[in-house]
């Protein structure tokens, strides 16, 4: 038994001398590992590979797409972790349109009146709202524009003079108006 199949083979008669040397040089040439390009290819596989070539390329760039805006998302989770300011004294709701409906926060008297002077605004995060300085807003939009959902320009008082043609030039606002 301790013949190899060849020998066996050949023992038996079931092959000559001569098959056996062809099948010995058939397995030698597959052993080589690649084969050798001959310079002739099927029809339409420079076709099938620049189409390959192209989906990888797609591929990539969506990948670099989702990596640069995982990057941004981060950043401006930092920014907002950092400068969100806290509303656990707040008692009054502020209403603010986002979409199609009516959204509310509660802030407490003095982040109202930041929020209406332009000196605070709202964006959105981690499925809520949160309450940012004007500084740390201008970051936000800086990167994503769409996450800011409230934000009033800042303005002074008395840059602006009323128009000549404001029929309700004469009445003030009241500082107590709820929205």
């Amino acid at each position: 038994m301790s013949d190899s199949l060849r020998e066996q083979l050949l023992k038996a008669g079931l092959v000559d001398e001569k098959k056996l040397r062809q099948s010995r040089q058939a397995g030698n040439k597959h052993k080589g590992g690649r084969k050798r390009d001959t310079g002739r290819r099927a029809p339409g596989a420079d076709k099938a590979r620049e189409q390959q070539a192209q989906r990888s390329r797609e591929l990539n760039r969506k990948q670099q797409e989702a990596a640069r805006r995982k990057a941004l998302a981060a950043e401006i989770g930092q920014i907002v972790r950092e400068h969100r300011l806290s509303r656990d004294d707040a008692d009054q709701a502020y209403h603010f349109p986002h979409g199609d409906r009516i959204r509310s926060v509660h802030v407490t008297a003095e982040q109202r009146d930041g929020l209406a002077r332009g000196r605070l605004g709202v964006v959105t995060f981690a499925g809520g709202y949160e309450l940012l300085p004007q500084q740390a807003l201008e970051k936000v939009r800086e990167r994503d524009a769409d996450r800011v959902v409230v934000f009033n320009e800042p303005h002074h008082e008395n840059d602006t003079p009323p128009a000549e043609d404001d029929p309700y030039a004469g009445y003030e606002v009241p500082d107590d108006l709820m929205w």
